[in-house]
Protein backbone atom coordinates (compact mmCIF):
# COMPACT_ATOMS: atom_id res chain seq x y z
CA UNK A 1 0.00 0.00 0.00
CA UNK A 2 1.05 3.50 -0.79
CA UNK A 3 1.69 5.99 2.28
CA UNK A 4 -0.24 8.56 1.31
CA UNK A 5 1.91 10.89 4.56
CA UNK A 6 4.51 9.63 2.87
CA UNK A 7 3.35 11.30 -0.94
CA UNK A 8 2.14 14.49 0.88
CA UNK A 9 5.34 15.65 2.78
CA UNK A 10 7.09 14.63 -1.03
CA UNK A 11 4.77 17.07 -2.58
CA UNK A 12 4.97 19.98 -0.61
CA UNK A 13 8.43 19.48 -0.49
CA UNK A 14 8.78 19.72 -4.47
CA UNK A 15 10.71 22.50 -6.54
CA UNK A 16 10.02 23.43 -9.73
CA UNK A 17 12.81 25.80 -11.62
CA UNK A 18 11.16 28.46 -13.93
CA UNK A 19 12.78 29.95 -16.64
CA UNK A 20 13.05 33.65 -16.47
CA UNK A 21 13.05 33.82 -20.42
CA UNK A 22 9.31 32.25 -20.21
CA UNK A 23 8.22 35.66 -18.65
CA UNK A 24 9.09 37.77 -21.47
CA UNK A 25 7.92 37.44 -25.33
CA UNK A 26 9.12 34.16 -26.79
CA UNK A 27 8.35 32.27 -29.91
CA UNK A 28 8.94 29.94 -32.69
CA UNK A 29 11.61 31.43 -35.18
CA UNK A 30 9.08 32.82 -37.19
CA UNK A 31 7.18 35.04 -35.19
CA UNK A 32 7.16 36.53 -31.52
CA UNK A 33 3.68 37.78 -30.53
CA UNK A 34 3.78 40.72 -28.21
CA UNK A 35 1.82 40.32 -25.27
CA UNK A 36 0.74 43.56 -22.45
CA UNK A 37 2.07 43.80 -19.16
CA UNK A 38 5.46 41.34 -20.38
CA UNK A 39 8.59 42.42 -17.95
CA UNK A 40 10.88 44.89 -19.63
CA UNK A 41 13.89 43.71 -17.07
CA UNK A 42 14.67 41.02 -15.06
CA UNK A 43 13.72 42.97 -11.72
CA UNK A 44 10.09 43.20 -13.39
CA UNK A 45 10.67 38.91 -14.17
CA UNK A 46 11.24 38.09 -10.46
CA UNK A 47 8.31 40.06 -9.70
CA UNK A 48 6.15 37.80 -12.06
CA UNK A 49 7.91 34.48 -10.84
CA UNK A 50 6.50 36.09 -7.39
CA UNK A 51 3.10 35.46 -8.47
CA UNK A 52 3.62 31.94 -9.49
CA UNK A 53 5.61 31.14 -5.98
CA UNK A 54 2.62 32.41 -4.48
CA UNK A 55 0.06 30.53 -6.29
CA UNK A 56 1.79 27.55 -6.74
CA UNK A 57 3.95 27.30 -3.34
CA UNK A 58 6.42 25.23 -4.90
CA UNK A 59 8.33 27.20 -7.90
CA UNK A 60 10.61 29.55 -5.42
CA UNK A 61 13.64 29.37 -8.16
CA UNK A 62 14.47 31.31 -11.02
CA UNK A 63 16.79 30.22 -13.80
CA UNK A 64 18.75 33.36 -15.19
CA UNK A 65 19.91 33.54 -19.19
CA UNK A 66 23.19 35.54 -19.80
CA UNK A 67 22.98 37.80 -21.39
CA UNK A 68 19.64 38.16 -21.64
CA UNK A 69 19.44 39.10 -17.69
CA UNK A 70 22.53 41.02 -17.64
CA UNK A 71 22.25 43.53 -14.50
CA UNK A 72 25.00 45.73 -13.05
CA UNK A 73 24.39 44.30 -9.79
CA UNK A 74 23.95 40.89 -9.56
CA UNK A 75 23.80 40.97 -5.64
CA UNK A 76 20.98 43.43 -5.68
CA UNK A 77 19.41 40.99 -8.24
CA UNK A 78 19.89 38.07 -5.79
CA UNK A 79 18.57 40.66 -3.09
CA UNK A 80 15.46 41.70 -4.58
CA UNK A 81 14.60 37.69 -5.49
CA UNK A 82 15.37 37.00 -1.95
CA UNK A 83 12.97 39.92 -0.60
CA UNK A 84 10.45 38.36 -2.45
CA UNK A 85 10.58 34.71 -1.16
CA UNK A 86 12.67 33.40 -4.03
CA UNK A 87 16.30 32.78 -5.06
CA UNK A 88 18.31 32.60 -7.92
CA UNK A 89 18.81 29.10 -9.96
CA UNK A 90 20.77 27.58 -12.76
CA UNK A 91 22.76 30.14 -14.96
CA UNK A 92 22.07 29.53 -18.66
CA UNK A 93 24.86 30.75 -21.20
CA UNK A 94 24.11 31.93 -24.48
CA UNK A 95 26.84 31.25 -27.39
CA UNK A 96 24.62 31.22 -30.22
CA UNK A 97 23.22 34.70 -31.06
CA UNK A 98 26.66 36.37 -32.16
CA UNK A 99 27.41 36.15 -35.41
CA UNK A 100 30.74 34.96 -34.60
CA UNK A 101 29.21 31.78 -33.78
CA UNK A 102 27.93 30.87 -37.19
CA UNK A 103 30.61 28.22 -37.52
CA UNK A 104 30.29 27.46 -34.06
CA UNK A 105 31.36 28.62 -30.31
CA UNK A 106 33.63 26.77 -28.34
CA UNK A 107 34.06 24.36 -31.65
CA UNK A 108 34.79 26.90 -33.71
CA UNK A 109 37.84 26.64 -36.11
CA UNK A 110 38.75 29.80 -35.25
CA UNK A 111 40.65 30.05 -31.84
CA UNK A 112 40.11 34.00 -31.41
CA UNK A 113 35.97 33.15 -31.61
CA UNK A 114 36.78 29.97 -29.34
CA UNK A 115 38.34 32.39 -26.70
CA UNK A 116 35.24 34.64 -26.78
CA UNK A 117 32.83 31.76 -26.22
CA UNK A 118 35.06 30.25 -23.39
CA UNK A 119 35.40 33.84 -21.76
CA UNK A 120 31.81 33.96 -22.17
CA UNK A 121 31.16 30.99 -19.83
CA UNK A 122 33.52 31.58 -17.20
CA UNK A 123 32.12 35.02 -17.23
CA UNK A 124 28.55 32.95 -16.31
CA UNK A 125 30.99 31.14 -13.31
CA UNK A 126 31.18 34.81 -12.21
CA UNK A 127 27.61 35.55 -12.00
CA UNK A 128 26.91 32.11 -10.13
CA UNK A 129 29.39 33.38 -7.07
CA UNK A 130 27.57 36.52 -7.19
CA UNK A 131 23.63 35.02 -7.37
CA UNK A 132 24.72 32.44 -5.04
CA UNK A 133 23.85 29.98 -8.01
CA UNK A 134 24.21 26.16 -7.60
CA UNK A 135 24.31 25.31 -11.71
CA UNK A 136 25.87 26.25 -14.82
CA UNK A 137 23.35 24.94 -17.30
CA UNK A 138 25.34 24.95 -20.95
CA UNK A 139 23.90 24.27 -24.31
CA UNK A 140 25.71 24.42 -27.32
CA UNK A 141 24.20 25.32 -31.08
CA UNK A 142 27.46 24.21 -32.29
CA UNK A 143 27.58 21.95 -35.54
CA UNK A 144 27.93 21.48 -39.11
CA UNK A 145 25.85 22.12 -41.81
CA UNK A 146 27.66 19.59 -44.51
CA UNK A 147 29.48 16.90 -44.97
CA UNK A 148 33.50 17.83 -44.63
CA UNK A 149 32.55 21.20 -43.53
CA UNK A 150 34.84 20.58 -40.37
CA UNK A 151 36.92 17.49 -38.76
CA UNK A 152 34.29 16.16 -36.52
CA UNK A 153 36.80 14.75 -33.74
CA UNK A 154 38.69 17.97 -33.89
CA UNK A 155 35.47 19.45 -32.76
CA UNK A 156 34.65 17.00 -30.11
CA UNK A 157 38.09 17.61 -28.48
CA UNK A 158 37.63 21.45 -28.99
CA UNK A 159 34.67 20.67 -27.02
CA UNK A 160 36.52 18.52 -24.54
CA UNK A 161 39.08 21.37 -23.81
CA UNK A 162 36.64 24.43 -23.57
CA UNK A 163 34.52 22.37 -20.79
CA UNK A 164 37.58 21.06 -19.17
CA UNK A 165 38.55 24.92 -18.52
CA UNK A 166 34.78 25.88 -17.23
CA UNK A 167 34.94 22.21 -14.66
CA UNK A 168 37.88 23.57 -13.72
CA UNK A 169 36.53 27.03 -12.74
CA UNK A 170 33.82 26.01 -10.95
CA UNK A 171 33.28 26.17 -6.98
CA UNK A 172 33.37 23.38 -4.65
CA UNK A 173 29.32 23.26 -4.23
CA UNK A 174 28.59 24.65 -8.43
CA UNK A 175 27.98 21.70 -11.13
CA UNK A 176 28.03 22.18 -14.80
CA UNK A 177 24.77 20.53 -16.61
CA UNK A 178 25.31 19.76 -20.10
CA UNK A 179 22.55 19.88 -22.45
CA UNK A 180 21.64 18.33 -25.46
CA UNK A 181 19.76 18.10 -29.10
CA UNK A 182 19.29 15.88 -31.88
CA UNK A 183 19.39 18.80 -34.24
CA UNK A 184 19.20 22.99 -34.93
CA UNK A 185 20.45 25.00 -36.06
CA UNK A 186 23.14 22.08 -37.18
CA UNK A 187 21.46 20.20 -40.07
CA UNK A 188 24.57 17.78 -40.38
CA UNK A 189 26.02 16.84 -37.47
CA UNK A 190 25.23 18.83 -34.26
CA UNK A 191 28.56 18.45 -31.65
CA UNK A 192 26.47 17.36 -28.89
CA UNK A 193 23.21 15.65 -30.19
CA UNK A 194 22.71 13.04 -27.90
CA UNK A 195 22.35 12.35 -23.96
CA UNK A 196 25.46 9.44 -24.65
CA UNK A 197 27.47 12.39 -26.03
CA UNK A 198 27.16 14.22 -23.02
CA UNK A 199 27.35 11.43 -20.51
CA UNK A 200 30.89 10.78 -21.97
CA UNK A 201 32.09 14.21 -21.63
CA UNK A 202 30.55 14.59 -18.45
CA UNK A 203 32.14 11.35 -17.18
CA UNK A 204 35.47 12.52 -18.14
CA UNK A 205 35.21 15.75 -16.26
CA UNK A 206 34.13 14.63 -12.95
CA UNK A 207 31.30 14.42 -10.34
CA UNK A 208 30.65 18.21 -10.72
CA UNK A 209 29.70 17.59 -14.76
CA UNK A 210 25.89 16.23 -15.35
CA UNK A 211 24.18 15.85 -17.63
CA UNK A 212 20.15 17.79 -18.25
CA UNK A 213 17.80 15.88 -20.15
CA UNK A 214 15.45 18.03 -22.50
CA UNK A 215 12.30 16.11 -23.02
CA UNK A 216 11.83 17.82 -26.43
CA UNK A 217 15.32 16.87 -27.80
CA UNK A 218 15.18 13.56 -28.81
CA UNK A 219 14.13 11.32 -31.90
CA UNK A 220 10.86 10.59 -32.07
CA UNK A 221 10.25 7.17 -30.41
CA UNK A 222 12.76 7.81 -28.01
CA UNK A 223 12.66 6.05 -24.53
CA UNK A 224 13.17 8.91 -22.62
CA UNK A 225 11.86 7.39 -19.29
CA UNK A 226 14.91 4.80 -19.76
CA UNK A 227 17.79 7.31 -19.98
CA UNK A 228 16.42 9.07 -16.73
CA UNK A 229 16.42 5.72 -15.22
CA UNK A 230 19.71 5.15 -16.54
CA UNK A 231 21.67 8.72 -15.32
CA UNK A 232 19.89 8.36 -11.78
CA UNK A 233 21.85 4.75 -11.48
CA UNK A 234 25.02 6.22 -12.44
CA UNK A 235 24.69 9.50 -10.20
CA UNK A 236 25.16 11.35 -13.54
CA UNK A 237 21.45 12.73 -14.07
CA UNK A 238 21.57 16.66 -13.27
CA UNK A 239 18.31 17.94 -14.07
CA UNK A 240 15.48 18.54 -16.47
CA UNK A 241 14.14 21.08 -19.09
CA UNK A 242 10.48 20.43 -19.18
CA UNK A 243 8.51 21.03 -22.26
CA UNK A 244 6.65 19.41 -24.56
CA UNK A 245 6.86 18.75 -28.20
CA UNK A 246 4.51 17.50 -31.37
CA UNK A 247 7.58 17.87 -33.94
CA UNK A 248 10.47 18.56 -34.19
CA UNK A 249 10.64 21.67 -31.17
CA UNK A 250 10.54 21.52 -27.63
CA UNK A 251 9.01 24.77 -26.29
CA UNK A 252 5.60 23.72 -25.55
CA UNK A 253 3.92 23.18 -21.47
CA UNK A 254 4.87 20.34 -20.18
CA UNK A 255 2.78 17.55 -20.76
CA UNK A 256 0.72 19.20 -22.93
CA UNK A 257 2.07 16.81 -25.61
CA UNK A 258 2.32 13.05 -23.90
CA UNK A 259 1.03 13.77 -20.01
CA UNK A 260 1.61 9.63 -20.19
CA UNK A 261 5.23 9.87 -21.15
CA UNK A 262 6.10 12.56 -18.62
CA UNK A 263 4.52 10.29 -15.44
CA UNK A 264 6.59 7.54 -17.07
CA UNK A 265 9.46 9.59 -16.46
CA UNK A 266 8.70 10.79 -13.52
CA UNK A 267 7.85 7.66 -12.23
CA UNK A 268 11.37 6.70 -12.93
CA UNK A 269 12.44 9.51 -11.25
CA UNK A 270 10.27 8.05 -8.04
CA UNK A 271 11.29 4.83 -8.03
CA UNK A 272 15.30 5.50 -8.33
CA UNK A 273 15.20 8.49 -6.17
CA UNK A 274 15.22 11.48 -7.62
CA UNK A 275 13.17 13.21 -5.69
CA UNK A 276 15.41 13.39 -2.28
CA UNK A 277 17.00 16.61 -2.07
CA UNK A 278 20.74 14.60 -2.02
CA UNK A 279 20.40 13.52 -5.18
CA UNK A 280 20.24 17.42 -6.54
CA UNK A 281 18.10 17.26 -9.49
CA UNK A 282 16.62 20.25 -10.61
CA UNK A 283 12.99 19.87 -11.84
CA UNK A 284 13.61 23.07 -14.49
CA UNK A 285 10.60 24.29 -16.66
CA UNK A 286 12.70 25.10 -20.62
CA UNK A 287 9.66 26.56 -22.50
CA UNK A 288 8.34 29.72 -24.23
CA UNK A 289 4.74 31.25 -24.63
CA UNK A 290 3.72 32.83 -27.68
CA UNK A 291 0.14 32.62 -28.04
CA UNK A 292 -0.52 31.79 -24.26
CA UNK A 293 -0.54 34.45 -21.34
CA UNK A 294 2.74 34.07 -19.92
CA UNK A 295 1.63 33.94 -16.03
CA UNK A 296 -0.63 31.42 -15.65
CA UNK A 297 1.03 29.42 -18.50
CA UNK A 298 4.05 28.88 -16.27
CA UNK A 299 1.26 28.02 -13.24
CA UNK A 300 -0.30 25.55 -15.74
CA UNK A 301 3.23 24.12 -16.12
CA UNK A 302 4.01 23.84 -12.65
CA UNK A 303 0.84 21.96 -12.28
CA UNK A 304 0.91 19.56 -15.01
CA UNK A 305 4.40 18.81 -13.57
CA UNK A 306 2.97 18.38 -9.87
CA UNK A 307 0.20 15.88 -11.27
CA UNK A 308 2.40 13.72 -12.81
CA UNK A 309 4.82 13.36 -9.97
CA UNK A 310 1.53 12.76 -7.87
CA UNK A 311 0.52 9.67 -9.68
CA UNK A 312 4.09 8.95 -9.72
CA UNK A 313 4.17 9.06 -6.07
CA UNK A 314 0.64 6.87 -5.93
CA UNK A 315 1.85 3.41 -7.45
CA UNK A 316 2.24 0.92 -5.39
CA UNK A 317 5.77 -0.04 -5.68
CA UNK A 318 5.22 -3.45 -3.36
CA UNK A 319 2.55 -4.33 -5.75
CA UNK A 320 4.61 -3.67 -8.97
CA UNK A 321 7.41 -5.26 -7.60
CA UNK A 322 5.99 -8.65 -6.67
CA UNK A 323 4.40 -8.63 -10.47
CA UNK A 324 7.58 -7.84 -11.39
CA UNK A 325 9.14 -11.31 -9.88
CA UNK A 326 6.51 -13.26 -10.63
CA UNK A 327 6.75 -12.22 -14.45
CA UNK A 328 3.05 -11.06 -14.24
CA UNK A 329 3.23 -8.54 -17.40
CA UNK A 330 -0.16 -7.80 -17.51
CA UNK A 331 -0.67 -6.81 -13.34
CA UNK A 332 2.54 -5.19 -13.26
CA UNK A 333 1.29 -2.39 -16.69
CA UNK A 334 -2.10 -2.79 -14.68
CA UNK A 335 -0.44 -1.04 -11.44
CA UNK A 336 1.43 1.57 -13.34
CA UNK A 337 -1.77 2.38 -15.19
CA UNK A 338 -4.00 2.40 -11.82
CA UNK A 339 -1.69 4.71 -10.65
CA UNK A 340 -1.98 6.94 -13.78
CA UNK A 341 -5.47 7.13 -14.15
CA UNK A 342 -6.08 8.37 -10.54
CA UNK A 343 -7.43 11.70 -10.17
CA UNK A 344 -4.76 13.46 -8.35
CA UNK A 345 -6.25 17.02 -8.00
CA UNK A 346 -8.48 16.23 -4.75
CA UNK A 347 -5.06 15.12 -3.58
CA UNK A 348 -3.04 18.17 -4.54
CA UNK A 349 -6.10 20.82 -3.69
CA UNK A 350 -5.95 19.19 -0.27
CA UNK A 351 -2.10 19.09 -0.12
CA UNK A 352 -1.86 23.18 -1.14
CA UNK A 353 -4.88 24.02 1.47
CA UNK A 354 -2.07 22.12 4.16
CA UNK A 355 0.03 24.57 3.23
CA UNK A 356 -2.00 27.82 3.54
CA UNK A 357 -2.73 28.11 -0.32
CA UNK A 358 -5.66 28.71 -2.57
CA UNK A 359 -6.75 25.05 -3.57
CA UNK A 360 -6.74 26.10 -7.47
CA UNK A 361 -3.66 28.01 -8.24
CA UNK A 362 -4.96 29.54 -11.60
CA UNK A 363 -7.90 30.25 -9.94
CA UNK A 364 -5.69 32.38 -7.19
CA UNK A 365 -3.74 33.63 -10.10
CA UNK A 366 -6.97 35.23 -11.46
CA UNK A 367 -8.22 36.70 -8.36
CA UNK A 368 -4.92 38.43 -7.62
CA UNK A 369 -5.59 41.36 -9.85
CA UNK A 370 -1.87 41.13 -10.84
CA UNK A 371 -2.53 40.67 -14.59
CA UNK A 372 -4.52 43.94 -14.65
CA UNK A 373 -1.88 45.60 -12.62
CA UNK A 374 1.16 44.68 -14.92
CA UNK A 375 -0.55 45.43 -17.78
CA UNK A 376 -1.66 48.54 -16.62
CA UNK A 377 1.51 49.82 -15.26
CA UNK A 378 4.12 48.49 -17.42
CA UNK A 379 3.63 50.70 -20.36
CA UNK A 380 6.68 52.28 -22.07
CA UNK A 381 9.88 50.80 -22.07
CA UNK A 382 11.39 47.39 -23.99
CA UNK A 383 9.99 44.36 -23.21
CA UNK A 384 12.36 41.82 -22.27
CA UNK A 385 12.62 38.95 -25.13
CA UNK A 386 14.95 37.32 -27.64
CA UNK A 387 13.42 38.84 -30.67
CA UNK A 388 12.74 36.42 -33.56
Amino acid sequence: MTDLSAVRAALKSQRIETPSWAYGNSGTRFKVFRQEGVPRDPYEKLDDAAQVQAATGVAPVVALHIPWDRVNDYAALRAYAEERGLTLGAINSNVFQDDDYKLGSVTNPDPAIRRKALGHLLECVDIMDATGSRDLKLWFSDGTNYPGQDDITGRQDRLAEALAAVYARLGEDQRMLLEYKLFEPAFYATDVPDWGTSYAHCLKLGPKAQVVVDTGHHAPGTNIEFIVAFLLRERKLGGFDFNSRFYADDDLMVGSADPFQLFRILHEVVRNGGLRPETGVAFMLDQCHNIEAKIPAIIRSVMNVQEATAKALLVDADALAAAQRSGDVLEANAVLMDAYNTDVRPLLASVREEQGLHPDPMAAYRASGWQQQIVAGRVGGEQAGWGA
